[in-house]
């Protein structure tokens, strides 16, 4: 086997890999998209990283066999078929369609992450605000039962003082008639 056709070989399994690795990693998006969960509870940050570390890395390795079989189109002591050049030419094109389509992938995948990381973000603020009013509206009715309260201890304070006055009134109604009595006698 060539040095040519071992190549080819591997430069093909790093397309097909690559490939498969690409759409799993765009899926990806679009399952951050739907769920717009708290995206670091999910875990889908580190399955995301995982996934951007092994596609750059496949990435890599294809241009570096790239960069090998061109190296070996230009050796002039055992110059390449045309339809070697043909096929190290389409490898050359899949990898810039690949490289293309991987810086746009992660483009989208991190504005998916940034859009539920963001939402995310909104919630727990809503969430926030909505216990801060819920502690709030709490607080207000504890004040006006105090209120109603105080409000309650000045009535019955203030009927208090009315009986009071009144047993005063019936005392002195009743020393009033017994001096009325001494005097008349």
């Amino acid at each position: 086997m060539s040095e040519y056709d071992s190549l080819h070989r591997q430069c093909r399994t790093l397309e097909s890999l690559f490939d498969a690795k690409l759409t799993s990693y765009s899926r990806l998006a679009g399952t951050i998209t739907r769920n717009q969960d708290d995206v670091e509870a999910g875990g889908s940050a580190e399955r995301w990283k995982d996934l951007e570390v092994e596609v750059d890395e496949l990435l890599q390795k294809l241009q570096e066999i790239n960069d090998k079989l061109s190296t070996l189109s230009n050796d002039p002591d055992s110059p390449p078929s045309q339809s070697m050049l043909r096929a190290i030419q389409r490898h050359r094109e899949v990898y810039q369609d690949y490289a293309r389509e991987f810086r746009r992938t992660k483009t989208n995948v991190q504005q998916a992450l940034d859009q539920a990381n963001l939402l995310s973000g909104v919630r727990n603020d809503i969430d926030a605000y909505k216990s801060s009013a819920a502690d709030s509206l709490l607080a207000e009715r504890d004040h006006i039962s105090s209120s109603h309260r105080m409000t309650d201890d000045m009535l019955a304070q203030a009927y208090e003082t009315r009986a009071d006055f009144g047993r005063q009134r019936s005392t002195l109604s009743g020393i009033q008639s017994r001096m009325l009595g001494v005097v008349s006698t």
